[in-house]
């Protein structure tokens, strides 16, 4: 009593306790107990079908009757106030218990030096809540288990837990409603008479736990299979109550047969865990009366009875009097009805003239590209220039090949590998730098500058895609020894310093193809998770060849070579402190820094060439061209990557800057730039040249700045992926620029990979890069809307908590986890990687939706979730997932706004209007985890909050992952 009274209850005499106007009860009441509520509410165990007398005594008394057992058990959330599933539960679990109490054996087998003793057979007959609490119990402890039940959906139910599922050779559905299984028909129960006493001659223990409402219990155990039954067996019937599924149950007895076998019909069997049921059932009724209230009024505390309220109005079989039960629940509202998928293995019959215009189409490109191609081909001023296109346009070509088949979820170690290969600037820097230990001159310091900042990002690049690509590894892959891959690529550098030595002047060509070669196997490698290593290794052994093949052309004197020694030492060290830093969260921000220092590099590269090579020997139009075309494009790259770092490491405010008149700005600093660009390739005069190279750096790096900080936020993950594609043709340029094929080669695969991520990303927000790059959200389709005001959502969210919240991925078959950035701002990655080892331990189907576009770059979120442990093929990309929902029963969005947004396919007038999302909200249920109920990085408010079937969990999701993970260890 001390107890209660410290919690906060008053201790009262039987007559006072019903005299409350709200009784909360367990059992059925006795005639004597529902004379004492009189005409005040009742809830409690009513069993209104079996209880006709008591039902008359509660009308004549004018009570109002709220029955336990009378939840819609298809109502979500109704799952909190279901106290058949916690206690049938409960009755699962003790029933294999009890068994265990009197089976004269091991559960689990044993192998001993005194023998072999075989594991137990289980059969559990019926696969609901109990039946399957029984499963998984008796699958814990160790023995062999078998489910049988005339529903087919519990088929999956019972393979995840590692049961067996038992089939009657007999086609006859027992799909009931409201989730019970229904009757069958005699037919069907021979079949599965005979099905069942054979099994019987070799199963230890049988559970049962069939009930139909409102029926006697069907008898599944006959004597037949009580006689094939070995003696020491044991059958555990929790349908005692109901009359029995086995023909030798005695209600509320434990006896043993004279065939041996012990038959238990315990019908107090939740009494026997009674602190738990307590506990449980006591939840069940006070969130049944916590939600009754502010479900309808919204003010906490309050009670009040809705009569439109489908967990109220369900469970109410009287009201003062009136009979309410048995009731029929509304119709649900007629879906819309769903766009018919084309069948993509139909075929299209197309007209004459659709058939022509697609020619059309193709010829009009084809003679566009013969027009250039013949076009460059009168502009080439030499030979070497026209090796060099050729170059460049093949290894564009490759360049397409080979991204294209990098898989989504490597597109985040795609840009980091690429950041590294575009180090190889520092080839550039090299062929510019001189002096001895110590530059001489300007030229020579811009030149070693580049050099450095180069070798920051060959080293911080490659161990930071390295660290990611690790993260990828399963417990049980194969030991890998790609160190092993050092053998031959000393071999080949030691032998090229040998043949240099000698004399053999091709060898540097020769390894600079090599080296080509290598960083495009270095991409290639990325198109499965089984080889994504080994390309790592080989774009490692591609740069470090290429470098070698670099330093072996020079020559120097040696203090130089000392010189390049220290560049290269310290920019290698300052690399490998930032990858040691780098987490997934930070990824992003860190490749927008590695693209400056390429940006930057270029420019630097291209300005000292110009001073250190062309004022001292001329330099011819393809020269100047390439040095003008470096110049800007580094430039921009690097003040465009600065800003993109700035915004997305929270440094600048993510909204779009909006000065006035940017356009114009834009506009009269591109004309400024192209002017400066035509006078340095004129070549006036010295003068001119310089001032031209620094107004156009200055304007490049202006436009850069501008142009990115006019960029929102949500756009980041497009602009990221236009500044990989920038450093790849700021590297080409300089292959132009030195006549170094390799260069021209590495340069057009970044180029290549930067655009074709950026055409990605693009099609997944619906964008136009153009209109990215001019500043401003907005789709294609939106704008087609003109001034329309996008739609509000309607209708009331509805929350949720932990435990509720728990209860729902606990009950589910199937639960699609959908990340966004919050995840990875909240660093919950290992919270929900615990979550999915421990539901898919108990038999429930986890797996991820990512969008393309859910974090700040290409595939960061596989790489969060690698990190944290969830195997690969647990996370699928939205084409392969999208079309699921339909069949799941939980989508649980964590941290995810835009991604997941309805308006983008109902609303034509969104902002976000026709780019892809995932459909969560056709899964059964969502549960939304965010902060707040605020809009997403686009600014567009999402339907989904506010629909029926999803509840909002609102909170920091890290704290709210590690609560649900912990409750569920808890149970």
């Amino acid at each position: 009593d001390a107890a209660y009274v410290a919690a906060g209850a008053k201790i009262v005499d039987r007559d006072a306790a019903f005299g409350a106007s709200l009784i909360c009860k367990v059992v059925v009441p006795t005639p004597e107990e529902a004379k004492l509520v009189d005409d005040r509410m009742i809830l409690s165990h009513i069993w209104p079908a079996q209880n006709e007398e008591l039902l008359k005594q509660f009308q004549e008394q004018k009570a109002t009757v709220f029955a336990m057992d009378c939840i819609p058990r298809t109502l979500s959330r109704g799952q909190a106030f279901d106290a058949l599933s916690s206690q049938a539960n409960i009755a699962g679990y003790r029933a294999v218990i009890e068994a265990a109490n009197c089976f004269g054996r091991f559960f689990a087998g044993q192998m001993t030096a005194a023998g072999k003793v075989p594991p137990a057979k289980v059969l559990v007959l019926g696969g609901g809540v109990a039946g399957l609490a029984a499963v998984q119990t008796a699958k814990n402890m160790g023995a062999i288990v078998k489910l049988f039940d005339v529903r087919a959906a519990v088929k999956e139910q019972a393979q995840s837990m590692g049961a067996e599922f038992l089939e009657v050779d007999f086609v006859e559905s027992g799909e009931g409603g409201g989730g019970y299984a229904k009757e069958m028909s005699p037919e069907w129960h021979a079949a599965a008479n005979k099905m069942l006493a054979k099994q019987c001659e070799e199963i230890d223990i049988v559970i049962t736990t069939a009930l139909i409402p409102g029926k006697p219990a069907p008898k599944l155990v006959h004597q037949d299979m009580m006689t094939n039954l070995k003696p020491g067996s044991v059958v555990v019937d929790l349908a005692a109550a109901a009359g029995g599924n086995c023909v030798a149950t005695k209600k509320d007895e434990s006896y043993v047969t004279d065939g041996g076998v012990t038959v238990i019909g315990y019908t107090d069997i939740n009494s026997r865990l009674a602190s738990t049921s307590s506990s449980l059932y006591a939840n069940n009724q006070m969130k049944w009366i916590m939600a009754a209230g502010p479900t309808t009024t919204k003010t906490k505390g309050e009670f009040a009875i809705d009569y439109e309220d489908i967990a109220v109005r369900g469970m109410m079989v009287m009201d003062k009097g009136e009979m309410t039960w048995p009731w029929t629940p509304p119709a649900p509202p007629a879906a819309a009805p769903k766009p018919v998928k084309a069948d993509p293995h139909a075929k299209v019959v197309l007209t004459d003239e659709e058939v022509r215009a697609t020619y059309e189409k193709s010829v009009k490109q084809m003679s566009y590209l013969a027009a250039a191609t013949l076009g460059v081909g009168l502009m080439s001023p030499n030979p070497a220039f026209s090796t060099m296109f050729s170059t460049f346009a093949l290894s564009g070509v490759i360049g397409y090949q080979v991204v294209w088949g990098v898989v989504p979820a490597l597109h985040s170690p795609l840009m980091a590998v690429t950041n590294a290969i575009s180090g190889m600037t520092a080839v550039g820097g090299m062929y510019a730098m001189g002096g001895g230990l110590l530059p001489t001159t300007f030229a020579e310091a811009l030149a070693a500058t580049a050099t450095g900042i180069s070798a920051v990002n060959i080293t911080g690049g490659f161990l930071v895609t390295k660290k990611m690509l690790d993260m990828f590894k399963r417990p049980d892959d194969p030991p890998e020894f790609y160190q092993l891959f050092g053998i031959p690529v000393g071999g080949f550098v030691a032998g090229y310093a040998a043949s240099n030595i000698m004399g053999f002047t091709e060898a540097s060509s020769i390894a600079a193809t090599a080296s080509a070669m290598l960083c495009i196997g270095g991409i290639a490698g990325l198109s499965t998770q089984a080889t994504a290593r080994a390309g790592n290794v080989s774009g490692m052994a591609g740069v470090a060849i290429g470098m070698t093949s670099a330093i072996g052309s020079l020559d120097w004197a040696p203090a130089t070579y000392m010189q390049l020694a220290a560049v290269l030492g310290s920019g290698g060290a300052l690399g490998y402190g930032i990858a040691q830093r780098v987490d997934p969260t930070s990824l992003p921000q860190t490749v927008a820094a590695f693209h400056s220092l390429v940006g930057l590099a270029a420019s630097f590269t291209a300005i000292s060439d110009y001073l250190g090579h062309c004022v001292i020997h001329g330099g011819d139009g393809v020269r100047m061209t390439s040095i003008a075309l470096a110049t800007v494009i580094g430039g921009a790259t690097a003040t465009g990557s600065l800003v993109a770092f700035g915004k997305l490491n929270e440094n600048l405010s993510s909204a779009a800057l909006k000065l006035p008149g940017r356009d114009m700005m834009n506009m009269m600093g591109a004309v400024g730039m192209f002017g400066c660009m035509g006078l340095f390739m004129a070549d006036v005069s010295h003068a001119a040249n310089l001032a031209a190279l620094g107004g156009m750096f200055a304007l490049s790096g202006g436009l850069g700045w501008h142009m990115t900080a006019s960029i929102g936020g949500a756009d980041m993950p497009v602009v990221i992926t236009v500044l990989n594609s920038y450093s790849g043709w700021a590297l080409c340029a300089e292959g132009f620029m030195l006549n170094k094929p390799v260069l021209t080669t590495v340069g057009a695969l970044i180029g290549s990979s930067g655009a074709i991520l950026t055409h990605i990303m693009c099609v997944a927000m619906n964008r136009n890069i153009v209109s990215v790059l001019l500043g401003g959200y907005g789709t294609d389709s939106t704008v087609a809307a003109g001034d329309k005001k996008a739609e509000l959502p309607e209708g009331e969210a509805t929350f949720t908590d932990i435990e509720q919240t728990v209860e729902t991925l606990k009950s589910a078959n199937s639960v699609i986890i959908v990340p966004g950035y919050g995840l990875a701002v909240a660093n919950g990655q290992y919270a929900v990687a615990e979550i999915t080892k421990q539901l898919r331990s108990q038999g429930v189907s986890v797996r991820f939706g990512i969008h393309p576009v859910a974090g700040r770059m290409p595939g960061q979120l596989n790489v969060l979730l690698a990190e944290a442990g969830v195997p690969y093929d647990y996370v699928l990309e939205m084409e392969e997932i999208n079309d699921d929902f339909d069949s799941t029963d939980v989508a649980l969005v964590v941290g995810a706004n835009d991604t997941v947004n309805s308006s983008a396919e109902d609303d034509p007038t969104s902002i976000i209007a026709g780019m892809p999302v995932l459909r969560v909200w056709n899964s059964k249920q969502v549960i939304v985890m965010k902060r707040s109920m605020g809009a997403g990085y686009a600014g567009a408010e999402n339907p989904v909050f506010f629909k029926e079937n999803t509840d909002m969990l609102l909170g920091d999701a890290k704290k709210t992952l590690d609560a649900i993970n912990a409750k569920i260890g808890e149970s």
